[in-house]
């Protein structure tokens, strides 16, 4: 299940649905209806699923990329494309004050890296194909978003309401790590405003762009998991390490400065406002399921 199944969007929509991978369908959909402006998130978005099968996950999150770039470049009707990657994107330097978007690039585990050779994908594309301003490309990397809608496996929010639902215990693999957690609609309010920015204006933000939560205080997912665990009112949690962690950082944090100073944007979510909208949008659900 997912948000846009429950609310029928793809109804009130033109949805075909394919694969990021296929460039040729993927070249000829954006022929067909002629965007003026394309948001780019297909992804493999897991970090444990990039162990399981990191093949797959190079061949999506790379390879995808540089699909829909090439898609772009070989139609006329695209002024704006915003990529989205991923906060894991930075090589890990487990920076306490957050990572700018000028820090370094990387990853040593296949989710991360391959979110880090996407954004290289970006910027060879926007230098050598691009330069000549009919189509501005930039690259936006936001933290762990969560939200109501989300039944993803493998990703805390959804595995905690799962577990509470089914009175369970939540389980955690590394209660200490410190995410820039973000409700969703953050990011995306993040992600309209700097395509309707580049429409107007498309030479001041041909660039890279960081969206993170409101807080610049560490906020483990230890206190994620017992605020959603008080906010549901019952439930308990447990320290879980069936998954080796490997490289996963420990500290990451996302530094949106320049989103504020250039692009008068600022987060309108709390952390705990986040979490209140999230477990109040699973209840509903579950009531009237």
């Amino acid at each position: 299940e997912n948000n846009f199944d429950l609310t029928n969007l793809g109804e009130k929509i033109v949805h075909i649905q394919g694969d990021v991978r296929d460039v040729s369908s993927l070249t000829e959909t954006i022929k067909k209806y002629r965007p003026q402006v394309v948001f780019h998130l297909a992804a493999q978005p897991i970090y444990k699923i990039g162990f399981d099968y990191p093949r797959e996950t190079f061949d999506t999150n790379v390879g995808g990329t540089i699909n829909v770039l090439e898609a772009v470049r070989k139609t006329d009707c695209v002024k704006v494309l915003v990529c989205i990657t991923s906060d894991k994107c930075y090589k890990n330097q487990e920076l306490i004050w957050g990572y700018r978007e000028n820090d370094l690039l990387g990853g040593d585990d296949p989710y991360s890296a391959s979110k880090g050779m996407a954004e290289i994908s970006i910027q060879a594309y926007r230098a050598s194909f691009f330069e000549d301003n009919k189509t501005a490309i930039a690259s936006v990397r936001a933290g762990n978003v969560i939200g109501g809608g989300d039944f993803t496996e493998s990703r805390l929010v959804p595995d905690s309401i799962q577990a509470l639902i089914n009175n369970n215990p939540v389980t955690i693999r590394n209660p200490d790590s410190v995410r820039p957690w973000q409700h969703v609609l953050v990011p995306l309010s993040g992600y309209l405003w700097l395509a309707s920015r580049m429409l107007k204006n498309n030479l001041n933000y041909n660039e890279a762009w960081n969206f993170g939560p409101l807080e610049h205080k560490d906020v483990t997912t230890k206190h994620v998991v017992e605020k959603l665990i008080e906010l549901w009112g019952n439930g308990s949690w447990v320290h879980s390490d069936i998954f080796e962690e490997k490289s996963e950082t420990k500290m990451l944090k996302l530094n949106w400065e320049k989103a504020a100073k250039i692009l008068n944007w600022q987060p309108a979510y709390t952390i705990e406002d986040t979490l209140k909208e999230t477990v109040n949008w699973f209840k509903e659900y579950q009531k009237k399921k």
